[in-house]
């Protein structure tokens, strides 16, 4: 569309298109996080050597879209409240997943590619890295235009801090604990070589003003002794999730398997939030109107999920039609994460298609292209990818942010690139 014929109710895409004078404070942000963690000089010597993880530019959202998205968020969490949705898909689920220990799933994470036709969701994620970094991140823009300014202004979530507290708080009450948590163990794989890893140390500190006793664990660093999860000899209350071992089932999870199993300690986000919405087999059943139709869900609800592309899952009777369609598809493993193994159907390769026909582990979805931000870089102007993550709790918002990249899906290595606040507009 020529820029003099776009309306007010575009004036998203020609920020995305036109907006290079916010840029990111680093410095202000860097010691934003120092100050947060423990550890200052390590905080920077970390982001130091993750260059890319912060874009440049914020990327504005019209207010229609975020709405839009809202109602996808809403659409999705009532259909998980069904019987005969969970029925679905915990018969594909791990057998860990079946027990509903009460939690809810702290910091789920909604993916949207933006489209002209509205926002699409791609995928729902439980573990969503980045909330406590886009909280910083969303504060240490320098404004430098009226729409940019005015738009700021309305994101800046004051009440993150608290609303995040409560969240916590109301999982340890969801699996019937009284009173607050005493302990925190931030659990992932070698947490200390996580990309990620800042975001832990701005965690720890978020439990530490609240009361609690927070440590960053690796699982094999834990015992589960006398119906109680240990790390070091001390109690575990309360673990805030971030393996990607959705099952708990890979070597050095044992005790940490076993005390969530037992009802011994909060595992928040668990296994059964990721098989309710993170396995993407489940777009297969929220995609297809014959499914959700059936369901009792709202006329609202069933034109929201109509926001979700088309998705398919790859097996040998469907091989050959999905090969043949593959330009307008997406492949994705459906228990996969962080854009691994996912791949453009116009750039798959015979050989990879071998490994992905056989069946069960893979999705195809219909492609949705993803908006674009320009960004101003060294001087030159340029065009990177976009997504918009909503991080929720029980269906409500915490946060929104995006992700700038260039290639086939997000990364944190592109120049210019990374985690950006979204202003909406």
């Amino acid at each position: 569309m020529p820029e003099d014929q776009v309306g007010l109710g575009d004036l998203d895409a020609v920020l995305n298109r036109r907006c290079f004078c916010i840029t990111l404070d680093s410095d202000r942000l860097h010691t934003a996080i120092q100050a947060e963690a423990e550890n200052p000089v390590l905080a920077a010597s970390l982001l130091a050597a993750r260059p890319h993880v912060f874009a440049n530019a914020p990327v504005f959202l019209s207010s229609s879209d975020f709405a839009a998205m809202l109602d996808v968020v809403a659409a999705v969490e009532a259909a998980a409240e069904l019987a005969a949705y969970q029925a679905a898909v915990l018969a594909w689920a791990p057998e860990i997943a079946r027990p509903d220990f009460g939690p809810r799933g702290v910091f789920m994470g909604y993916d949207f590619h933006v489209t002209e036709a509205g926002p699409k969701l791609i995928e729902v994620n439980t573990n969503a890295g980045g909330a406590f970094l886009n909280a910083l991140l969303a504060r240490a823009q320098t404004n430098c235009c009226r729409e940019a300014q005015e738009a700021a202004h309305a994101s800046l979530l004051e009440a993150f801090d608290p609303t995040v507290w409560e969240m916590f708080l109301a999982e340890w009450g969801r699996q019937g604990r009284a009173g607050e948590p005493r302990t925190v163990a931030i659990v992932d794989d070698g947490p200390h070589e996580q990309y990620l890893f800042p975001e832990f140390l701005l965690a720890q500190r978020f439990f530490a003003r609240h009361g609690l006793e927070a440590w960053i664990v690796d699982p094999v660093q834990m015992d589960f002794v006398g119906g109680q999860l240990l790390f070091d000899g001390q109690k575990v209350d309360l673990v805030y999730n971030r393996l990607v071992d959705f099952s708990l089932s890979a070597p050095g999870h044992e005790a940490l398997c076993a005390a969530y199993r037992a009802g011994a300690v909060v595992v928040t986000p668990n296994p059964r939030n990721h098989a309710l919405f993170a396995d993407k087999r489940n777009l297969t059943l929220l995609s297809d109107p014959s499914e959700t139709g059936s369901w009792g869900l709202s006329q609202d609800h069933l034109r929201s999920l109509s926001a979700i592309p088309r998705t398919t899952l790859v097996t040998i009777d469907n091989a050959d039609a999905l090969w043949a369609g593959r330009k307008k598809l997406f492949f994705k493993p459906a228990r996969g994460h962080g854009g691994k193994a996912v791949y453009r159907g116009d750039k798959i390769t015979r050989g990879v298609w071998g490994q992905i026909q056989q069946g069960g582990a893979y999705i195809a979805q219909e492609l949705a292209p993803p908006s674009e931000r320009l960004i101003l870089l060294d001087g030159e102007i340029r065009s990177l990818k976009l997504d918009v993550r909503l991080y929720t709790y029980n269906g409500a918002s915490l946060l929104a942010a995006a992700r700038v990249y260039q290639g086939q899906t997000t990364n944190f290595r592109t120049p210019g690139g990374g985690f950006a606040p979204v202003f909406t507009v």
